[in-house]
């Protein structure tokens, strides 16, 4: 049986082949004609006696077909002439100690939908591809030089039939996208949709790494929804989870018997905290799984880069600086990177880290992990904490706003306002908030300023875009019924508004990653919890000015220094009416004097209004 070639072998084992899936897994076959001959189906299980394949086409009789172990180190394999596309299967893996298991396909590209466990033959080729234009795009655009504004979701909840059922990959396009149009957003980060056993998990606890979940469709529907993201130029990220799996029995873990996927060590390998097991990201099989799977994405699905989860996870064992540094995941991290940018050269990479583990954002050959971009964690809890803070206490906490100004070069930052932050009784963005309902509202929309103009790309989780009230449901919709109240579709308008504020003005996003693209006015002001700011775009002429007001006084002919001599006007300010502000703003133009402030030669006197943010552009 020439299923794999030595050379496929040694490199499988090395943790360098690639294209895995290749292999791995229930292949449909045909003959040159195209007509279908077959389906073999092949799987790791070194430390198994014997398998043997169960499904629909031998009526779950796993002693009609048995596998032939073509290699020592547990490569077992058979071709099935009655096997079709949508058949479902299981693999029965009996052990030397006299064990019988019985086991999903680990490289399954589609599985049954819960609470069944089991594989289904599915045929990935065939789908059109109408994406061209984008996908041109996107492989010659630097992603750091261009506006980013992400928006994630969890597709079980973003909106339900009635009844509770959730809504098809496809459904999804014509319910998703214009709502991503309407509000500006230029990617969706969706997490999980690897196949998973249970719906609160999110999909952070998979079985089927290759198999879209069959919740919301089938594979060719989720090309269907990607596809038209893509024609509307939405790019499509994924959340991946390359180091915890789920442990249920009929999932990668244990998967023949004794530890494969996944640490040899207990201590190692249960992460008792999450209830998972971690994968040994050391092992050379693992790699070339987890390795082949993000190019598989890629490759098949057209997916433009991931969100990497619990990168800190990977980093320390089991997250703990204490319990030392994961040498081997971190050779996977570099190898995983360097292998996805060779084939993708503008894909993103995003790690969800909360270490202080250096260069995580740098390339590989200088000494970096590889990723392009790295959640902001420290940014999310000092501003969130900060915003917490009653007004009057403020002034205490001044540099819980300043400090991430003091790293925001050191990595290329995503600034993430994410589900974890809006769960487990932490309350929704907006009801994190202090004061009476319009004060909540207005240092929300202060939030979502900051937010949007501080140096870095942004994240931000579903319903944070009209300020829903309650935490995040995983069982039931979002609140959309909150658009109908004034404040809750003012503040869906500002976000929208900041969006495209963002698109439009080049300072706003060209050097987020640079130091040149940021300079503090006056970042002393704490008795009055004012901060300034200028943000530049490559060509330092021009600039925006930034003004946050974040206490309830509002202040008038107040004075800031600015840059250059000329005629100011205000973008945008939170405090509008139509946002549900109070409507105090600058309507009128601000033209520049000679008395120097805050070391500037120029300076000019605005209306700052409260609990506010306003942006201010020099018009000539």
């Amino acid at each position: 049986m020439n299923v794999m070639s030595k050379d496929d072998l040694y490199f499988f084992n090395q943790g360098e082949l690639y294209d895995s899936y290749r292999i791995f897994g229930a292949h449909i076959l045909k003959d040159k004609s195209g007509e279908f001959t077959g389906t073999r189906f092949t799987v790791w299980a070194p430390h198994a006696e014997e398998v043997n394949v169960l499904g629909e086409f031998n009526d779950f009789q796993a002693w009609v077909h048995n596998l032939k172990k073509i290699d020592e180190s547990g490569i077992w394999t058979i071709t099935i002439k009655d096997a079709y596309e949508w058949n479902t299967y299981k693999y029965e893996i009996k052990t030397f100690d006299g064990r019988t298991l019985y086991k999903s396909d680990p490289y399954a590209f589609f599985s049954s939908e819960r609470p069944q466990t089991l594989s289904k033959i599915y045929d990935l080729e065939g789908y059109e591809w109408k994406d061209s234009s984008f996908m041109s795009k996107r492989d010659t655009m630097s992603p750091y030089e261009s506006q980013m504004s992400i928006y994630e979701v969890h597709l079980g909840s973003f909106m339900v039939k009635p009844g509770g059922e959730f809504n098809k990959y496809n459904e999804l396009v014509d319910l998703l996208i214009p709502h991503l149009l309407k509000n500006g957003f230029t990617h969706i980060e969706l997490m999980p949709i690897v196949e998973h056993p249970l719906d609160q998990s999110w999909g952070y606890q998979g079985t089927g790494y290759y198999s879209a979940t069959s919740r919301y469709g089938v594979p060719k529907d989720l090309m269907y929804f990607i596809d038209q993201c893509h024609k509307n130029n939405i790019g499509v990220l994924l959340d991946w989870v390359p180091g915890h799996i789920c442990r249920d029995n009929h999932g990668l873990y244990m998967f023949d018997g004794e530890p494969l996927y996944e640490y040899d060590e207990e201590f190692k390998r249960e992460n008792v905290v999450w209830g998972t097991a971690n994968l040994d990201l050391g092992k050379g099989e693992v790699q070339s799984f987890l390795i082949s799977n993000a190019l598989y994405w890629m490759k098949y699905f057209h997916i433009d880069g991931f969100r990497i989860d619990a990168v800190s996870n990977l980093i320390y064992y089991l997250g703990d600086s204490r319990n030392g540094i994961n040498q081997g995941a971190l050779e996977f991290l570099k190898k995983l990177s360097t292998e996805v940018f060779k084939e993708y050269n503008n894909c993103l990479l995003i790690a969800e880290d909360s270490t202080a583990f250096p260069k995580v954002t740098h390339p590989v050959h200088e000494g970096g992990l590889g990723f392009n971009y790295k959640w902001n964690m420290g940014w999310m809890n000092d501003t969130l904490e900060y915003f917490e803070k009653d007004p009057i206490h403020r002034k205490h906490h001044h540099d819980f706003i300043t400090f991430g100004l003091e790293y925001a070069f050191s990595e290329n930052y995503v600034l993430p306002l994410s589900h974890d932050e809006v769960v487990h009784g932490k309350k929704s963005l907006v009801d994190k908030m202090p004061g009476d309902y319009w004060q909540k509202f207005a240092n929300y929309r202060s939030l979502m300023g900051l937010f949007f103009t501080h140096p870095g790309k942004t994240l931000l989780f579903m319903g944070g875009e009209f300020a829903q009230m309650h935490e995040w449901k995983d069982h039931s919709e979002l609140d959309w019924n909150l658009l109908e109240y004034p404040l809750h579709s003012g503040a869906n308008q500002f976000v929208s508004d900041m969006n495209r504020v963002v698109q439009s003005e080049k300072s706003l996003y060209e050097l987020d990653h640079k130091q040149a693209g940021f300079k503090w006015i006056d970042s002393m002001n704490k008795d009055q919890s004012v901060f300034s700011f200028i943000r530049y775009a490559k060509d330092s002429k021009d600039f925006t000015v930034i003004v946050l007001n974040l206490t309830p006084m509002a202040h008038h002919n107040f004075c800031i220094g600015v840059p250059k001599k000329g005629k100011y006007y205000e973008i945008i300010n939170s405090d509008y009416g139509v946002y549900g502000g109070s409507n105090l703003f600058n309507g009128e133009d601000m033209f520049s004097s000679d008395l120097p402030m805050h070391n500037m030669e120029q300076s000019i006197e605005l209306v700052l209004s409260p609990l506010s943010i306003t942006i201010i552009k020099c018009g000539d």
